[in-house]
């Protein structure tokens, strides 16, 4: 079974996550969708994708101009993990919403999600879209208050991956 990832980064931070998560899974095939065309994702049976949240809750610019796009991608036969970068300070009403929004529209075009991530003490924020039964879709990562938890959630959650892509 193939495996890739796919990001966009504005500032660079969601493109170092997804480079690290790369290395701990031993993964040759990282995208930057600003470069190339979503229908590349139809090519692997295992899908990483990461997002970060702008905003009051946004997308990041590339992937809400793919957005459409992403709708095109038969996402039905395939395994699926989310990353997820945010605010938890600055924007404790929306932190990582942006990866629940990418994770309600490809649920709903069938394809298994894998790579929950429980909540602990570390997390302060009051809300978000990426939050199904207390639990978030994807790892949660937040770089402007929390970078050095980074390597230690980054090395749980590929571990989980480890055991749970086809």
């Amino acid at each position: 079974m193939t495996t890739a990832i796919f990001y966009a980064s504005s500032t660079g931070n969601t493109s170092n996550i997804a480079n690290i998560i790369a290395g701990e899974l031993a993964i040759d095939e990282i995208y930057d969708i600003a470069d190339i065309s979503l229908e590349k994702i139809n090519e692997y049976s295992n899908v990483i994708l990461g997002v970060s949240t702008w905003g009051d809750g946004d997308l990041q610019d590339d992937w809400d101009d793919n957005f459409e796009e992403l709708k095109k991608v038969d996402f039905s036969s395939k395994t699926v993990a989310f990353f997820g970068l945010g605010d938890q300070d600055g924007y404790p009403d929306t932190y990582l919403d942006a990866m629940g929004i990418l994770y309600e529209q490809i649920k709903s075009m069938g394809a298994k999600i894998i790579g929950e991530w429980e909540i602990d003490e570390s997390y302060s924020f009051d809300e978000s879209k990426a939050l199904i039964d207390n639990r978030f879709v994807g790892l949660a990562l937040d770089e402007d208050t929390q970078d050095t938890l980074t390597n230690k959630r980054v090395k749980e959650w590929t571990t989980l991956l480890k055991k749970n892509f086809n």
